[in-house]
């Protein structure tokens, strides 16, 4: 897309109009406090965000955003001073320019500058977005010693290619350096982020020198975070709007809804920012806040999308105003809270609420096919989990078991009509839904494809609830058996 308009940067910011905000310091003099590996549009629109406001006060908390494999981050943004729009799109939307990714870099391509990055004394906080594949975990939450990209690394540890990789080589290099280790906060749909985190890092030390997993583990430079923001992928009809509305044309601006919320396990060692003013809680009970995010929001997401899809729904908007499909979150939550503990800061019973409106924002395009993306790392935390728990304390669980049937489903329906599949486990996932023979074993397939799910999810209590629920699909479809599944719960 190409536009009349000045392109954004610093020298086009005063030909902006004056529906753009701009910018409260001067992010040439920002320092790189903080980097984030995975700088998409979630990070750009919610911790970069956090980012700009420290920078108003505190000129440390600059970002540079490394790109593990793709450069177009790089070639969108470098032309721009790293400048970008974030539209806030609610009731009242608002433009803001955001200057705290002051550096993009392509990790293959930029080896020594991100090993520099990570040796700097003035690296504070390494942040991430990699979703749940990027963490190379095996079923069980460990590392994966035997995935293909770990092999690499640990045959070739000083250049690395994963998040793990090259935690390790900038972790074992400032050790070396007699430099404090940085603090790693990863941001991604993971209960216990940063408890898995350190566990892969010290597991991956392990195959290489003892003596740096032995100090991992005591050291422990990780913290878990919970992230929470509907962010819509970037489009052409953003671009347009916000060349519209700002006067200026920005390649790739970002777009979320109002609310954003980063929620921060307690350590001494996040410093002296004022993240409070910023918009960060702090907490010591972080668990509370990833199980209601990961099982109410994340788990509503998933079933919306997996059961939308088939009914031929589009976005979280156009399925939350369907009545059965909003019943069946509704219900879903109502399996799910009873195995939620709450917290200071954490209300349950305004959280439900607040979370279907923000569902049914009609600004907010959110869609479903965005969300369905690797459902093979997404459906056991987001709702096996819950699933497996529910059964064992012998609660409700019938729409919990049509929402991991209904991901089977959409593997079928998209392996039968040659859709690509975008999951780690695509290939596997496209022979299971062409074997698929629309009976109940269909479902012992999926639940027994290895890689996926763990032991807890294959008991003959589950099998049987989640079979029963993928016949319901295959004889009533969607609606249908949204409908009775209903009826049985009621």
């Amino acid at each position: 897309m190409t536009s009349p308009l000045p392109r954004l940067a610093l020298e086009s910011l005063d030909r902006a109009s004056p529906a753009l905000e701009r910018l409260a310091y001067s992010p040439r003099a920002a320092k790189i406090g903080v980097m984030h590996f995975g700088p998409g549009a979630f990070h750009r629109a919610h911790q970069a965000y956090i980012f700009h406001r420290l920078l108003r006060k505190d000129l440390r908390w600059g970002v540079s955003g490394v790109s593990l494999r793709s450069s177009d981050l790089q070639v969108a943004l470098d032309p721009q001073d790293g400048l970008y729009v974030l539209a806030q799109r609610d009731q009242q939307e608002r433009f803001l320019t955001i200057g705290s990714l002051r550096e993009r870099l392509t990790a293959p391509l930029a080896r020594q500058l991100v090993t520099q990055r990570l040796l700097s004394p003035d690296l504070r906080l390494v942040t991430s977005t990699i979703t749940e594949k990027g963490y190379c975990l095996s079923s069980s939450g460990d590392l994966d010693t035997e995935h293909p990209d770990i092999r690499a690394d640990l045959a070739n540890w000083e250049a690395p290619s994963t998040f793990i990789g090259w935690l390790y080589l900038g972790l074992k290099l400032r050790r070396a350096a007699g430099i404090a280790p940085f603090l790693t906060a990863p941001c991604d749909n993971l209960s216990d982020n940063g408890g898995k985190l350190a566990r892969a890092v010290a597991s991956y030390a392990d195959l290489l020198d003892r003596d740096m997993a032995d100090w991992l583990r005591g050291e422990r430079p990780f913290v878990s975070t919970m992230v929470d923001s509907i962010t819509p992928a970037t489009d052409d009809e953003l671009r347009a709007m916000v060349a519209d509305e700002c006067g200026v044309y920005d390649a790739w601006p970002v777009q979320r809804e109002a609310f954003v919320q980063w929620v921060i396990e307690q350590d001494g060692r996040l410093g002296e920012a004022d993240w409070q003013e910023a918009g960060v809680q702090i907490t010591t009970d972080i668990a509370a806040f990833e199980r209601a995010k990961l099982r109410l929001l994340n788990g509503a997401h998933s079933l919306l999308a997996y059961l939308g899809l088939g009914a031929g729904v589009e976005t979280v908007a156009e399925a939350c105003n369907s009545a059965p499909l909003a019943l069946a979150v509704e219900r879903l939550w109502d399996e799910v809270q009873p195995l939620l503990v709450p917290a200071s800061g954490l209300d349950l019973a305004k959280y439900r609420p607040a979370l279907m409106g923000r569902f049914r924002n009609p600004v907010i395009i959110h869609k479903l096919s965005q969300i369905a993306w690797d459902g093979s790392q997404k459906v056991p935390v987001r709702v096996m989990a819950s699933f497996v728990e529910a059964l064992e304390r012998g609660l409700p669980t019938e729409m919990l078991a049509l929402a991991i049937a209904a991901w089977m489903r959409f593997c079928v329906a998209a392996a039968r009509s040659g859709r690509n599949i975008v999951d780690p486990f695509a290939a596997d996932l496209k022979r299971l839904g062409q074997a698929a023979s629309d009976l109940p074993a269909d479902a012992d397939a999926f639940l027994d494809a290895p890689g996926i799910f763990n032991e807890s999810a294959r008991t003959p209590l589950a099998r049987a609830k989640v079979r029963d629920a993928y016949q319901a699909l295959v004889s009533f479809g969607e609606f249908g058996a949204i409908e009775r599944t209903l009826r049985a719960i009621d």
